[in-house]
């Protein structure tokens, strides 16, 4: 879901930068000194699951791991985000250095926004919570391919076919993301349950 170097418009990309800032910043802020190790080991999983993908357009598909990322660290996801996307930036010319605030909000915004939609839910029992987790996965990745489309529509109306494509594109990924989610979920559950937002039952 990387977006390419010279596709974005300038608005789209100062706007990517200031919301990637704002995000950083705050989840910065909200990232304990004792979860950083914690933080380092999810955006080492995120940069090795992203680095195997398939280009589409001026996009591409991969595995992301955003939805875990966002259950575990909340607002911190966007600092883990970012530097793993700077890392895939500078070493592998994924997605580039002027997108870099775009696809950081693409990938981070949908983490936190089902942060706060199925926190609660993953610390319940298993017949909600694993739902819960499956559906925190796949619309992590749902969310960031509409955002992927918005950035390009907003570029260039003419972009509105491949936003559609992308968003399609991604189907079978949040199939695969959702079970990925459920699959950590459940393991965090039985070995350590506290990594999990929400009251744990």
């Amino acid at each position: 879901m990387h977006i390419s170097e010279g596709v974005l418009s300038g608005p789209v990309l100062i706007s990517g930068i200031v919301l990637a800032a704002a995000g950083t910043f705050v989840g910065l802020k909200k990232l304990d000194y004792d979860r950083i190790p914690r933080a380092a080991i999810l955006s080492a999983s995120f940069f090795v699951a992203s680095l195997i993908h398939v280009p589409i357009g001026a996009s591409s598909v991969h595995l992301i791991l955003n939805g875990i990322v966002g259950l575990i660290l909340g607002w911190a996801a966007f600092p883990v985000i970012l530097v793993a996307l700077a890392l895939q930036a500078v070493f592998f010319q994924f997605g580039g250095i002027t997108t870099l605030g775009a696809n950081t909000v693409i990938m981070a915004l949908p983490a936190v926004l089902c942060y706060y939609l199925f926190g609660n839910l993953v610390g319940k029992g298993p017949r909600v919570a694993l739902p819960a987790a499956f559906l925190c996965g796949s619309l992590s990745v749902f969310l960031g391919g509409i955002l992927v489309g918005l950035a390009l529509t907003f570029t260039e109306e003419n972009f509105l076919k491949a936003s559609y494509l992308v968003v399609m594109a991604h189907i079978p990924v949040m199939i695969i993301e959702g079970i990925i989610t459920a699959f950590c979920v459940a393991f965090l559950k039985k070995v350590q349950p506290e990594m999990l937002p929400g009251k744990v039952s």
